[in-house]
């Protein structure tokens, strides 16, 4: 048991920083996409569904694979998860990108202020976890 106190939770945790990491560094770099002012034509080149079962419920999570061209003329591919499912391979869409970094590149409508609730809520759900974790470890471990 002392294996779950010592090991177990303490990776977990980690785990959830650096969940909370990713969060944070997905939502800067459409942020910088956002705000660079760069758009290109894109063509979704495929459009695919996976699965995650969570508790036993399923959540599907649509992916889109796109290709353009950026405005120094090198040829970009990206992936991105979100987006509506009615694109389909073979659509066109706009996506903004930065100079620095046009692999990072969104398809997604500018939406701040929904991007900033999703990174709100997902840091604080990460947060409370930890803290459950944290008090489960000092209780009984």
């Amino acid at each position: 048991m002392d294996a779950v106190f010592h090991i177990l939770f303490p990776a977990l945790i980690l785990v959830l920083i650096w969940a909370g990491y990713a969060i944070v560094r997905r939502s800067n770099e459409r942020q910088a996409a956002w705000r660079s002012g760069l758009t290109a034509q894109a063509r979704v080149v495929r459009a695919y569904v996976t699965v995650q079962v969570v508790n036993n419920i399923a959540r599907r999570i649509q992916w889109h694979e796109c290709d353009f061209t950026t405005a120094d003329r090198r040829a970009i591919r990206f992936k991105e998860s979100g987006g509506p499912p009615s694109r389909a391979a073979g659509d066109e869409a706009v996506v903004y990108y930065t100079v620095q970094q046009p692999d990072k590149a969104t398809a997604s409508e500018p939406s701040p202020g929904k991007d900033a609730f999703g990174v709100i809520f997902g840091l604080v759900v990460i947060v409370v976890t930890i803290g459950i974790l944290i008090n489960v470890m000092v209780q009984y471990g």
